[in-house]
């Protein structure tokens, strides 16, 4: 017992002094630069940041935006889900809506807004077949497209997951008691999915309100708080201390965001059982939702469809006869295949990498012995990373490993993604754990098997479709990522999603949709192969009985 208590004590050291170098001391660096400056301790930089002009205004545009950007895709994801749920639209429709729905997350947010002023700007696409344009690209408008279609995505997942466990018998309930369609509709519907529509919005605003991408492309004249951020760090005259104290004032409603998720708990419905009753059949709603998800699916697709067209004709709008020219540009440029390799080698390691910390953690509060103050640092770990956004990671890594052997490297890139994307995969392993017979480790221990046996025998053998799952959110997640790394990428270690950033200063729009289709196609691979390897996993688990079996065969071995 000593011994496993040693090894697991061993992991907690190492998960807590990597977080301990590579998130609290930089956010406490940050806050340092916020509050001292030549004279020491002082709130002259909050004070002249607040009181600058057009600051308030930049916050309020913010909140504007992200408040009607969280909205919007929270209604939509509900239609989405609720289609795939509640319908009887045949099962290759309710796949094509889900992957619909969950495309956008596979391109970097800064893409979403070179598709939208391709598609409605004056020479868009979707502008010249519909012969006019709806709206001004750059504002409001363009970022509360960007931002809803960026959001979709986080808000179905958080959605069509929670449908999957409300009792559809309800309905049948709710009918036999005599109720109307749309207090039916509130019971067995709404009511349960309250604290989930409610964490969408949230987790919707949070994304929206800290995002660089999108108002990068997009933003124009209407200041939000992440452009303020990024002119104040890397504009023309760079000013650290008000930089920073802007980056503190970012997690603000980032941290209320993690507290109101905390509170939104309780008003989760769970039922003792579930029950999956069959819909009636009606032509009449399978119809209405049919054409609701399919305009909504056109809607969606349509605005990525300059995506495939500009890189395929000579020179859009101009000359739009077809060509692959921009294409062999790309893949005979040294540099750009370089920047690729980067990429795929930064998104590899920092998969491999954060699944071993993610299981580590979760080994840690799901299945050890250690005393409770071991388990609540992690899960404080855990919270803290959900709430810290990637620019405000991006900025205190630029003030503290500037100068260091770790500056614009690609070990510094790959430990800033583990430590900004944790938490998603840790909460992933340890639901996965929780749900393994828990005396696995106790009978090894009677068998005579050391700790670190059973947990490579048994306990991974039948975690492996998770452990897939993990590296799969971190590998497509860290070929997207642009927010933390604009601060910390150099010269010598671009990756895809910086690069496109720079090609946008010097207007190589085709390399920039090209470099896009690439980063798509490698992650629709990836999501593709890592898919089904869980997926056939998941279907041939390792059984209890083989586990035991494990045990006892080593135990004759003994005798």
């Amino acid at each position: 017992m000593r011994r496993k208590n040693w090894e697991l004590k061993g992991i907690f050291w190492i998960i807590t002094l990597l977080f301990v170098g590579f998130l609290a001391a930089p956010i406490l660096l940050l806050l340092g630069k916020s509050l001292v400056g030549e004279g020491g301790f002082t709130w002259e930089f909050y004070a002249s940041v607040v009181t600058r002009e057009g600051f308030l205004t930049a916050l309020g545009n913010s909140f504007a935006v992200a408040a009607a950007s969280a909205v919007t895709a929270t209604v939509i994801a509900f239609l989405m889900a609720y289609a795939v749920h509640y319908t009887g639209l045949p099962r290759w429709a309710k796949r094509l809506i889900t992957a619909i729905a969950t495309l956008p997350m596979f391109l970097p947010t800064i893409t979403y807004g070179f598709a939208i002023i391709y598609s409605f700007g004056k020479q868009g696409l979707l502008t010249r077949l519909l012969g006019r344009q709806f709206f001004d690209i750059y504002g409001f408008g363009g970022l509360l497209v960007g931002y809803v279609i960026y959001t979709i995505p986080v808000a179905f997942l958080l959605i069509h997951n929670t449908m999957g466990f409300v009792d559809k018998k309800t309905i049948i309930v709710s009918k036999a008691m005599g109720d109307r369609d749309l207090a039916t509709f509130w019971i067995a519907i709404l009511r349960p999915l309250l604290g989930t529509l409610a964490g969408a919005f949230i987790q919707a605003f949070f994304l929206c309100f800290t995002d660089f991408g999108i108002p990068a492309s997009v933003g124009g004249g209407y200041e939000v708080i992440a452009t303020l951020l990024y002119n104040q760090m890397l504009g023309g005259i760079p000013d650290f201390n008000r930089g920073a104290v802007i980056a503190m004032i970012l997690l603000i409603p980032s941290i209320g965001s993690i507290c109101i998720l905390q509170l939104l708990e309780r008003f989760n419905i769970r039922y003792t059982r579930i029950s999956q009753a069959d819909l009636r059949k009606n032509p009449l709603r399978d119809t209405g939702w049919g054409v609701s998800s399919t305009a909504i699916s056109v809607a969606i697709l349509s605005i990525f469809a300059v995506i495939f067209v500009v890189p395929l004709v000579e020179e859009w709008p101009y000359q739009t006869s077809f060509s692959l020219e921009h294409f062999a540009a790309v893949f005979t440029d040294s540099e750009l295949i370089t920047v690729y390799w980067h990429s795929l080698v930064m998104a590899l390691l920092t998969a491999f990498l954060g699944t071993l910390a993610a299981y580590g953690a979760a080994l840690i509060t799901a299945r050890s012995t250690l005393p409770p103050r071991y388990k609540r640092v992690i899960e404080s770990i855990a919270l803290v990373t959900n709430a810290i956004p990637g620019m405000v990671l991006g900025v205190a890594y630029l003030f503290l490993f500037s100068g260091s052997g770790l500056q614009n490297t690609l070990l510094l890139m790959i430990l800033c993604n583990i430590v900004h994307y944790f938490s998603t995969p840790y909460l992933m392993m340890k639901n996965s754990l929780s749900k393994m017979n828990a005396g696995w480790e106790t009978t090894a221990m009677l068998m005579g098997d050391s700790w670190l046996q059973t947990i490579l025998r048994v306990v991974t053998p039948n975690a492996l479709s998770s452990l897939i799952e993990v590296f799969s959110y971190y590998f497509i997640n860290s070929m997207v990522t642009i927010s933390a790394l604009i601060f910390i990428a150099g010269a010598r270690t671009m990756v895809l999603t910086t690069m496109i950033k720079q090609l946008q200063y010097v207007n190589r729009f085709n390399e920039v949709f090209v470099l896009s289709l690439l980063i798509l196609a490698t992650n629709l691979i990836a999501k593709g192969l890592f898919s089904c390897l869980a997926s056939y996993k998941a279907s041939h688990p390792v059984k209890e009985r083989r586990s035991i079996q494990l045990f006892g065969n080593r135990k004759e071995a003994v005798q």
